[in-house]
């Protein structure tokens, strides 16, 4: 296992692969090397990249240290910057694709950023987020339900159905997500002041200077596809994409050459 220590000495967890340029890749909620989308999208880009994956922190083979604060992630990050000595391209997913924005925009050594569907509710095409989102899901873990906080966050942060949501209660997955449920609030840190239902705030992203890729799925929610195309208005450099027949839950045989093609 390769690992490198962040600056409060937490312990993160990597896996690298291929060879070219330096590609870090940020998972969304609940997911990490060996449970998620990025570890495939990983191997579609080997040819061309040398690719890093890693575990958040409080998931996988990675540690955490209390109290958690953002820029706790953002370290970590940054951690793995310094281990791999050079600028690097960077992708974030869903929630990762708020944490990769927040890295970038901090000042790291970020050459682009590519972007898929982060979670931003900005117009009226669903209900905002409730204003005790996060506290509701901290009780709940603290609670010991982890359980009802990922039913939660499935209903009033992804907006699924009650329905879809009994249904994955019953599926094998569920007891890997109850596993990590605990750092739900780190994916909120980074994404609950942007679903409310209100467009993004100018200027918000400044810092994100580098070249920017936004993207999107031609079958996902309409909010979700509305958020990605502000994003793209509101940073200073972005170019917008959709992927004709994908969801949020995007095939990586379907986003690889797409990166690959902006990642140069």
């Amino acid at each position: 296992m390769n690992t490198v220590i962040s600056r409060d000495g937490t312990t993160i967890a990597y896996t690298r692969t291929g060879q070219g340029p330096a590609l870090l890749l940020v998972d969304g909620a609940m997911c990490y090397r060996a449970s998620g989308p990025n570890t495939p999208l990983a191997q579609e880009m080997a040819d061309t990249h040398t690719v890093y994956t890693y575990d958040r922190r409080g998931r996988g083979e990675s540690g955490d240290t209390t109290p958690f604060a953002p820029e706790r992630e953002i370290e970590d990050i940054a951690a793995l910057i310094e281990m791999i000595g050079e600028p690097v391209f960077l992708y974030g997913i869903s929630s990762g694709a708020a944490l990769a924005l927040a890295a970038a925009a901090s000042g790291l050594p970020v050459s682009k950023i590519a972007v898929y569907e982060p979670p931003f509710i900005v117009d009226g095409t669903r209900p905002p987020i409730p204003a005790d989102y996060t506290a509701s899901i901290e009780t709940m873990l603290a609670q010991g339900k982890p359980g009802a906080a990922i039913r939660y966050f499935m209903r009033r942060g992804v907006n699924l159905p009650a329905p879809v949501v009994a249904m994955m209660t019953l599926m094998p997955g569920w007891s890997t997500m109850k596993k990590v449920a605990r750092t739900l609030p780190y994916d909120a840190a980074f994404v609950t002041e942007f679903e409310h239902g209100r467009p993004l705030p100018e200027g918000r992203w400044d810092g994100v200077k580098m070249p920017a890729l936004v993207v999107d799925g031609s079958k996902s929610p309409a909010w979700i596809r509305n958020g990605t195309r502000d994003l793209a208005r509101v940073l200073p450099d972005a170019e917008h994409r959709t992927l004709d027949g994908q969801t949020h839950i995007v095939k990586p045989a379907a986003l690889a050459p797409v990166l690959k093609g902006f990642f140069r």
